[in-house]
């Protein structure tokens, strides 16, 4: 059961953030200060990628675990209106994997970087996750997803 009211709990699901969010800022500025330039949320892109690499042809998306229904630890399922939370986070699932799948056909190169990796009791050493990324950004791997350490 819910424990507030059906209008508290709709300005509270209004104010989550699509871009912007914390750990998108803070992955930003490192790879900023590590000489990377980007551009935000390319509209013209499948998916307006949160961070778009234009010389190298790669984007990075950073998903939230609990509205991509990542599967670890920090992704939960409301106990009301269980199933309509299922099916908005299959569609998603669902939506994620064909946009990025028109990314790749298109000769972009894709890197899911998943909040847990970036905030959590398993998050990975941020230092780790900025030099992954920017090796990664150096490859030719055309996508990856870089998660917490327990999964």
């Amino acid at each position: 059961m819910d424990t507030v009211d059906k209008a508290t709990r709709s300005r509270i699901m209004a104010s989550v953030r699509r871009r912007d969010t914390g750990p998108e800022i803070l992955l930003r500025h490192s790879l900023h200060r590590l000489g990377f330039r980007y551009r935000l949320n390319c509209r013209n892109l499948p998916g307006s990628p949160d961070i778009v690499f234009p010389r190298l042809r790669t984007v990075i998306f950073v998903h939230g675990c609990f509205w991509h229904a990542h599967g670890c630890r920090e992704t939960t399922v409301p106990s009301t209106r269980n199933r309509f939370w299922r099916e908005k986070f299959r569609a998603n699932k669902k939506r994620d994997k064909r946009k990025s799948g028109l990314l790749l056909a298109a000769g972009w190169r894709v890197l899911v970087v998943w909040e847990c990796a970036l905030k959590g009791r398993n998050m990975v050493r941020f230092d780790r996750v900025i030099s992954f990324t920017a090796k990664w950004l150096k490859s030719k791997e055309k996508f990856r997803e870089l998660a917490n350490r327990s999964n």
